[in-house]
């Protein structure tokens, strides 16, 4: 036995802890350790690339909604990180004896800054169930209105009723600032619409089980419902919340740098985020704050950051217009000049980018109707002169067509 070495390492009984014999080969301890990290990792390494079918890493779903959101990249990174935390959680929701909880979405942000569209390019990237729901439509149990079940209902459907896939789905609640406790500024009546459609929310963002009507209304008795459980559905809420601070606070709390993490150095006051006294003061029960941990903030766009909007984006609105002049065998150019007064007078309206295709339909709309009856029209461009009405449209003619006439 003291000639016995490890056809391993060729160490010698002496210089190990053990020695295992098999017939005629030996492995020491120390080898069968190495042999079974290596196979621990190997092991990490196939669940890993099991999990990341459909769920790619922070910065690759940051890197995806870069592709249809122009701005706000710190939102985008919190957002990013949230997901890929949350459907970690759908994959482990018990990781050695740590239970690990939900962590809903909170998008804090003005009309038109992108929270809607975050929202929608998630669901796109994650090859999930979405729905939209508008809280102003909700009202508390027994009223006239939607109920807050209607909302899984349309998760249900968009997953063509495949309950299992709708359980990991998305649902993101636009202008969920209209449903803040409006009972003391109230003159009479119920505040149907406020606090009562929060208590009816806190259930389904915790996670838990509820029947949920396969069409129409849980107020029509003959409606056929089935067991829903949310424990693994994602809830992004989106709200501008005007008035939630002062002016000056306001312009504080919504400064570009203070969304995201603190990095060392950073000024504390000048970082300060939105906190949850801000948000119960504005009408919002601590109990629904509580089930929303994750705030991101988004900021108004600026006039460079609609200009890119028009003609960036994969979905950009210059591109979808660019394609319906292809059809129809023309090109369609926008002149630097006449994308920055688009981009302006959006800016003036106070509606971010949601009041750029309004704009941009409403200068189109005679050229549309006019040009398909043109011949040999090459190219159009539209110019800021164009826009202000004080010269036509520049037209591009095929050269056939100029040496014919």
């Amino acid at each position: 036995m003291s000639d016995l070495v490890c056809d391993f390492c060729g160490k010698s009984v002496k210089e190990v802890e053990k020695i295992f014999s098999a017939e005629n080969a030996h492995i020491c301890n120390e080898c069968i350790g190495t042999c079974s990290d290596i196979i621990a990792k190997e092991h990490l390494k196939k669940e890993r690339a099991q999990f990341q079918k459909g769920l790619n890493i922070p910065t690759q779903i940051k890197e995806h909604l870069d592709n249809y959101v122009i701005g706000q990249e710190e939102a985008k990174k919190v957002l990013s990180v949230a997901l890929y935390s949350h459907y970690k959680r759908i994959d482990k929701p018990t990781f050695k004896n740590v239970e690990i909880e939900k962590s809903n979405i909170l998008l804090v942000g003005p009309t038109g800054s992108g929270k809607t569209l975050l929202a929608k390019s998630l669901a796109k990237i994650m090859d999930v169930p979405f729905a939209v729901a508008d809280a102003t439509a909700l009202t508390e149990a027994g009223y006239v209105g939607e109920d807050v079940e209607s909302i899984l209902s349309r998760l249900l459907a968009s997953a063509d009723y495949d309950i299992e896939r709708a359980q990991k789905g998305i649902i993101y609640i636009d202008e969920i600032d209209k449903i803040a406790n409006k009972s003391e500024s109230a003159t009479s009546g119920r505040d149907v619409s406020g606090e009562g459609v929060q208590q009816g929310l806190l259930k389904i963002l915790e996670g838990g089980e509820v029947y949920v009507p396969l069409k129409g209304s849980r107020k029509s008795s003959s409606a056929e419902t089935v067991l829903f459980d949310t424990t693994h559905v994602l809830f992004i809420c989106g709200g501008a919340f005007v008035g939630l601070v002062g002016d000056d606070e306001h312009k504080k709390k919504f400064k570009p740098k203070k969304m995201g993490f603190l990095k060392s150095g950073d000024d504390e006051q000048s970082q300060k985020e939105i906190e949850s006294k801000d948000l119960i003061n504005f009408g919002l029960i601590p109990e629904f704050i509580g089930r929303i941990p994750v705030i991101a903030t988004l900021n108004p766009l600026s006039i460079e950051d609609l200009i890119r909007v028009l003609k960036e984006p994969k979905n950009a609105i210059i591109k979808q217009y660019q394609a319906l002049f292809e059809l129809d065998g023309m090109e369609l150019e926008f002149s630097d000049d006449a994308l920055e007064a688009i981009a302006k007078e959006a800016d003036e309206k106070g509606v971010g980018a949601r009041g750029l295709r309004g704009i941009i339909e409403k200068i189109m709309l005679p050229l549309q109707y006019e040009l398909p009856a043109r011949e040999g029209v090459e190219a159009c461009i539209i110019t800021n002169d164009f826009i202000e009405g004080k010269k036509d449209v520049e037209l591009r003619f095929e050269e056939v067509k100029k040496e014919a006439e």
